[in-house]
């Protein structure tokens, strides 16, 4: 079926899966359900709590969305009664978890800065679900136009969709074999392989993060001529998991960040400048004061240049939606819809969008309350809650519209966060002057800080719901149905999100913030997108950003930009975006996740030649499957055991409270080689298709 085509004119009764079966109609009638509503939320904490520990730790999170419709098809089967109309409620409602989740690339921002201690249950969950809620009312007048109005492909969304109907089929394959809907089918093994992953990462971060038993990485450095060339990687295998998710044409892109980086920037500003103490400390000084800024050039024009190019669609789909909703006229006129076609009303969405600005313009009050402001704090609230408004649509536009491109993975939410930052960093001492008092300086980057932290999180909901609404649409959901489930999963996120991330801070802290005095700074989560905007916003106005790196970053952004332009029309895939990504990650986390898409790669170039060419392309979709469920598996059972190593440092009052004080060598090696154990595993199993 054309991505493009209305699904109007079928039901779910009568459109062939991509099998050629037929779904039959008593099968898919329930949607909304309460097990299913509570399922979801079940998994959303899940997903939540992975995606807020890998985000701290490493700067990336993952896209929820596929793995969790395998969950709840493997649950609710074992419950029975389930159909595909439900399990995509579910994934609907839980992919909100790693979506929502994009606030960390802003908000610990706030932490760094001394503005907050920790984070207040109030503030942090208004900011996120203030930035949810707006993104679900922006992407919902944008469904008729970008998902079925542009014919764009939606790749991560027809994956979702084909995942669901596969699932289905196989149901109905052992119902009229066994006469009965039970186990024994693939979504439940395919919930035992994610389990199964999951338990063995939850072991391996257990040894390394709890006991300590095992080395985290190895990092070191060495001298040539003067200049400092850095080495290193980490023995994540949730980063591996990372890694394979986004793919070898990501991976490449990261791989050229750490070589323009840590092979050539690093090592030349090293050998120009004067540099004291250990090669390595002084090359991660180099990186962390100037090389990472360059990296956040390159992501800014690749960001720029994204929204730029899609400047005419995506007011040609903004129009689109907008006659479509005055050709649909009131609400009873919405009535006489198919079911497939209904919306939420639209005055109802520009009425709740409008009444959202209330409770901002109250965020930004709270925030510029104690900076003696007077007759300016007015028109402060009044300008920004207008910039979050406007701003926040066209960046929602923009992710939505490569999400329908590229696929949500690939939208530039990092970029979108840089760019919003500078925007409002350059914006408001224009706009107070000096009339922000003696504090002024934090207080101007606290409220850049807040207005990115709504504006990321608009776009990311945005661009993950329609995402979503496509798989909903090649699955002929009801699409008003899936819009206030969304709504559910936001403010579940919104609820769960604050005490996670003040969890976490408070039992390991951030790297230049620790909550108490006296704790061990090695275990600090790095917070790396956020310490390079708040290093960004901080610099803009304190007057001490190095421009020359920065600009250095758009030189080189521009370069890169116009080679992925140049690749794409080949039919590659070389984000410059990402090449910037590289750049300002740490190490560490680069090469791991580097190694997973190679190690992926490198898997099904094996399938494939060793597979006969009938039954290829089928073993090798089998085998990515797999794949997929392993690595998610991976990143969910590392990052879960970590909440739980942080509920224990929580509760004992001290970090490290299981450690047995096993360091030196003996760990490094140890480390290393459980970790080549678990590369090995992964290679086999993601190189042969499934038995």
């Amino acid at each position: 079926m054309d991505p493009s085509t209305p699904t109007a004119t079928r039901d779910a009764a009568d459109r062939p899966t991509a099998a050629g079966s037929r779904v039959p109609p008593h099968r898919d009638a329930a949607e909304i359900t309460a097990r299913g509503l509570a399922l979801g939320a079940a998994i959303t904490v899940v997903f939540m709590a992975a995606n807020v520990y890998m985000g701290l730790k490493t700067g990336m999170t993952f896209s929820s969305s596929i793995p969790a419709a395998m969950i709840s098809m493997g649950c609710l089967r074992l419950l029975g009664g389930a159909g595909i109309l439900e399990n995509n409620i579910v994934q609907t409602q839980a992919s909100a978890a790693g979506t929502l989740c994009n606030v960390i690339l802003v908000l610990p921002g706030l932490v760094l800065i001394g503005h907050w201690h920790g984070f207040p249950f109030w503030e942090t969950a208004g900011i996120t679900l203030i930035g949810g809620l707006l993104g679900v009312a922006f992407s919902i007048p944008l469904r008729r136009a970008l998902v079925m109005g542009q014919g764009l492909p939606y790749p991560e969304g027809v994956a979702a969709a084909e995942v669901l109907r596969t699932g289905q089929e196989q149901g109905h394959e052992e119902q009229g074999h066994h006469g009965q809907e039970r186990s024994g089918g693939r979504s439940e093994r395919g919930l035992a392989t994610l389990l199964t992953a999951a338990a063995a990462a939850g072991l391996v971060g257990f040894a390394t993060n709890g006991l300590k038993v095992l080395a985290e990485g190895v990092r070191g450095a060495f001298v040539a001529g003067g200049a400092v060339f850095g080495l290193g990687t980490g023995f994540s295998l949730a980063l591996v998991g990372v890694g394979y998710l986004v793919g070898i044409g990501a991976c490449l892109a990261v791989l050229t960040g750490v070589v323009i980086a840590w092979g050539i920037a690093v090592p030349v500003l090293t050998a120009l400048g004067e540099h004291a103490g250990a090669p390595a400390e002084a090359a991660q000084t180099v990186w962390a004061d100037q090389v990472r800024l360059i990296g956040a050039g390159i992501i800014a024009v690749g960001g720029l240049w994204t929204v730029g190019s899609l400047a005419r669609p995506i007011l040609g789909s903004v129009r689109s939606a907008l006659e479509s909703a005055r050709a649909a006229g009131a609400e009873h006129s919405m009535r006489q819809l198919p079911r497939q076609e209904r919306d939420l009303p639209l005055p109802w969405i520009a009425g709740g969008a409008l009444l959202l600005s209330l409770p901002l313009a109250w965020l930004v009050w709270s925030f510029a309350g104690g900076a003696g402001l007077g007759g300016m704090l007015p028109v402060l609230v009044g300008v920004l809650t207008l910039f979050v408004l406007v701003f926040g649509f066209l960046m929602a536009a923009a992710c939505g519209y490569l999400a329908g491109l590229l696929g949500s993975s690939s939208s530039p939410i990092s970029g979108i966060g840089i760019l919003t930052t500078m925007a409002a960093a350059l914006l408001l001492p224009l706009l107070l002057g000096r009339a922000a008092g003696p504090e002024g300086e934090r207080f101007v980057v606290a409220v850049a800080l807040l207005v990115a932290a709504v504006i990321v999180t608009t776009a990311s909901i945005a661009n993950d719901n329609l995402q979503d609404l496509k798989t909903g649409q090649l699955v002929d959901a009801t699409p008003w149905r899936q819009q206030a489930v969304l709504i559910v999963g936001v403010v579940v996120g919104s609820a769960v999100i604050a005490p996670l991330m003040a969890l976490l801070y408070e039992a390991y802290g951030f790297v230049g913030a620790l909550p108490r005095e006296g704790m061990a700074s090695e275990s600090a989560m790095a917070v790396p997108q956020a310490a390079l905007v708040t290093q960004i916003a901080t610099g803009i106005v304190g007057g001490s950003l190095p421009w020359t790196m920065v600009l250095i970053g758009l030189g080189l952004g521009v370069v890169l930009v116009a080679l992925e332009a140049r690749l794409r029309r080949r039919g590659l895939t070389f984000p410059a975006l990402t090449v910037g990504i590289g750049m300002y990650l740490p190490l560490s986390v680069e090469m791991t996740i580097a190694l997973g898409g190679i190690l992926g790669w490198l898997a099904e170039r094996r399938l494939r030649r060793r597979t006969p060419e009938a039954a290829r392309e089928g073993a090798v979709e089998a085998a990515r499957r797999r794949g997929v469920l392993l690595a998610s598996g991976f990143l969910v059972g590392e990052s879960c055991v970590g909440v739980l190593l942080a509920g224990a440092d929580w509760l004992s009052g001290r970090s490290g409270v299981l450690a047995l004080g096993f360091e030196g060598p003996a760990a490094t090696w140890l480390g290393l080689a459980v970790f080549l154990a678990g590369l090995g595993a992964f290679y086999r199993l993601t190189s042969r298709a499934p038995g």
